[in-house]
């Protein structure tokens, strides 16, 4: 809407003029006094925009610096918790190197008395507490006594070695072949042929022949003596037999025939009339090897189907049920049919008839009638069947072990008897201690005299034989008499069950017994000063100083766990198998994860147990060799440690490296921002005083205008 107010064209262009003057000195005062050129979206969207997004980056990223700092402290905590304990597992080894020099053994010497401990008597010295398990017994002295023999016997009762089992095969009945035919086989992957024609002798047309034939053949392939062919078990067929010490198998494969098929026997007769009252028929029936009577009448033949089911019948009593099948033909006559093999035949013969009944009605004819079947003689029907079989050889197993080095043999077969004389004669050439004998049933081995041999068996068949237990030591006679020093000396330091726990030494005609245990050893047998086989005792107290030593070793081990239980920061304990999740970037898609870990990146507790440092009892001190033990097991356990702490200080030096990248990121974002919204004050510096002269300029000639219209304003006056 106008103001009503008409300037002249001069006036309103000056006044214009110093209004867009006003105007930019506005925008320049207002930049220099915030230092950007973008304040707003309205100065520049685009870069507004784009420098706050580059800011809120650089302030996500800075929020994560915390997190690193924190994380990087954490780390050290842990560390810290590994350096202490480190140092603590390499103190416990100083104590287990000083337990190691250590040998204050304590020790006693005793004279013997041989008065009190005399020979009516066995007595003993004997050791308990210490190191020593149980109660060990060393006689002091020896009373006249029977030895007793070292021997050994048979698990079982004796058996005799197995004698050697050749492989056969056995085949089927063999009906030879016939007309031109051929029939092949392998015997351990050599061809087998028989062969025959319509004319002369073959090798395969009947069962004489073709074991004449099969035998050559298998000599030729494989030698004389390698196989045998003989008759099956049921004379009608053939057998191939291996090497009669059973080293070598009898494999059949690839049978294969060409020839006639089986021939079923079937004779069908003319029609049956049937019996009446009174009248009989009788017929033999030959199978081609045994001839039976059959008979029918008026009750078992008045009709054919009648004479047919006790046709059947008669024959399946004779010969046996599926023999023969008896039916009524299409010209209600009697078929009588043989085996389908061909295996058997039918031969009708003297048919009579009485009562009226004549033998033409009853369809089987007036002579002899003679059908004989014919068997295959294809691989069906030549014994071997069509599939593979292998029999197989088993060789000679006679017994074989060794006596005390010996070597002794017990032929195949032989019996107990004359096991022990074979057995016993080459002990004798070996000179051996010892002899075989029977006992009850069983084989026994035994010392021939008791001088305390250990018996011991080996070889190939000892432990078949004679079970589990292979050693056996007998006592030797016993002559009496008190034992010296030295005889005690050398009893003590050989026993089992004191070596490397009691130690004993001939100290100037003394028996010097010392303690290797930081447990106190009890003798039993022995007074204050002697050894007497009695009922007193003397304490040998044990090693305090090394006792002291397994003290200082689980102290320091309880504060092993105390240094990981306290290694945490803010809450978190990498030595506890916490795991420290840290953010590397302001999406999440870059972190790390720290936790301590096994070889086999499992996580890992760091303490004396993961470690494998068990509180240390008094027995593992009592010798240097389970000392080295422990020793080695905190060489293990430093590995461990060093292993960790170089995985901290890798995770270190990760996370140190991401927070100088980080605040590398967050200075180039901010740059960034900035270059997009800063001012550069002095070129608006110039701006504004360029533009306070423009307005000066402006005012004046603003006012100038107005002069003119002044001059109109004089006409009136």
């Amino acid at each position: 809407m106008a103001n009503g107010i008409t300037l002249s064209a001069g006036v309103r262009a000056n006044l214009l003029s110093l209004q867009n003057t006003a105007q930019l000195m506005q925008t320049t005062q207002n930049r220099l006094a915030t230092g950007k050129k973008v304040n707003s979206a309205l100065d520049n969207p685009i870069n507004f925009f784009t420098s706050q997004s580059l800011q809120s980056r650089a302030g996500d990223l800075n929020s994560l610096l915390d997190s690193m700092s924190n994380g990087i402290q954490t780390i050290q905590a842990a560390n810290n918790g590994l350096t202490s304990i480190t140092a603590t597992v390499q103190s416990m080894q100083s104590a287990l190197n000083q337990a190691r020099q250590d040998s204050s053994w304590q020790s006693a010497a005793y004279t013997i008395d041989a008065t009190t401990i005399g020979t009516a008597t066995v007595k003993n010295l004997s050791f308990t507490g210490g190191a020593v398990t149980g109660t060990v017994n060393i006689p002091v002295n020896s009373i006249t006594t029977a030895g007793t023999q070292s021997t050994l016997s048979t698990a079982a009762a004796y058996l005799a070695p197995s004698v050697a089992n050749p492989a056969s095969v056995q085949s089927g009945p063999f009906y030879g072949l016939s007309g031109a035919s051929t029939y092949t086989f392998k015997v351990n992957g050599q061809d087998i042929n028989l062969t025959s024609s319509a004319t002369g002798t073959q090798s395969g047309d009947t069962l004489a022949h073709a074991k004449t034939s099969i035998q050559a053949q298998l000599d030729a392939r494989f030698g004389v003596g390698s196989f045998t062919v003989g008759s099956n078990i049921a004379g009608d067929g053939f057998s191939i037999i291996g090497k009669a010490d059973g080293t070598n198998d009898v494999n059949i494969s690839n049978q294969n025939g060409s020839g006639a098929a089986a021939t079923q026997a079937t004779f069908a007769g003319a029609a049956y009339t049937g019996l009446g009252v009174g009248e009989t028929y009788t017929f033999d029936f030959n199978n081609g090897t045994s001839t039976t009577a059959i008979s029918l009448n008026n009750a078992t033949g008045n009709n054919v189907a009648n004479a047919a089911a006790s046709i059947q019948s008669q024959l399946d009593t004779a010969y046996g049920a599926g023999e023969y099948t008896v039916t009524v033909n299409g010209s209600s006559g009697i078929t009588i049919t043989g085996r389908a093999d061909g295996a058997n035949s039918v031969i009708i013969s003297n048919q009579a008839s009485g009562g009226g009944a004549t033998t033409a009605n009853m369809g089987l004819g007036t002579t002899t009638q003679t059908v004989n079947g014919a068997v295959a003689n294809n691989t069906s029907g030549l014994g071997l069947g069509a599939t593979p079989q292998t029999a197989y050889g088993i060789p000679a197993d006679p017994y074989e072990f060794t006596v005390n080095g010996a070597t002794v043999t017990v032929a195949a077969g032989t019996g107990l008897a004359a096991a022990i004389t074979s057995i016993n004669a080459q002990l004798t050439t070996a000179g051996s201690k010892f002899e075989a004998f029977d006992n009850s049933g069983s084989l026994g081995i035994r010392e021939i005299t008791a001088e305390g041999t250990t018996l011991t068996l080996g070889g190939a068949d000892a432990t078949s034989l004679f079970g589990a237990t292979l050693t056996n030591t007998g006592t030797a006679t016993g002559t009496a008499g008190v034992k010296t020093v030295d005889q005690l000396v050398a009893a003590i330091n050989a026993d089992p069950g004191l070596t490397g726990k009691v130690k004993a030494i001939n100290d100037s005609g003394t028996l010097r017994i010392t303690n290797l245990s930081l447990t106190d050893l009890t003798l039993t047998g022995a007074t204050t000063t002697a050894i007497d086989g009695g009922a007193g005792t003397r304490t040998i107290a044990g090693n305090n100083v090394r006792k002291g030593l397994v003290q200082q070793f689980n102290t320091l081990r309880d504060q092993l766990n105390k240094y990981a239980t306290d290694a945490s920061y803010n809450g978190i304990n990498l030595l506890s198998g916490d795991n420290l999740r840290l953010m590397l970037n302001e999406n999440g898609s870059s972190n790390i994860n720290i936790q301590a870990r096994d070889e086999n990146g499992n996580p890992l507790i760091i303490s004396a147990t993961s470690l494998n440092i068990n509180v240390a009892q008094n027995s593992d001190f009592d010798s240097n060799d389970s000392i080295n033990n422990i020793v080695l097991n905190l060489t293990t356990s430093l590995a461990t440690l060093r292993s960790q702490g170089s995985a901290f200080g890798l995770n270190l030096s990760t996370v140190q490296n991401r927070q100088d990248f980080t605040k590398a990121m967050i200075n180039t974002l901010q740059t960034g921002a900035d270059n997009l919204v800063l001012a550069d004050t002095n070129e608006e510096g110039a701006n504004l005083l360029a533009l306070q002269t423009r307005q000066s300029l402006s005012t004046t000639a603003l006012s100038l205008s107005a002069q003119a219209d002044q001059a109109v304003l004089s006409l009136f006056q």
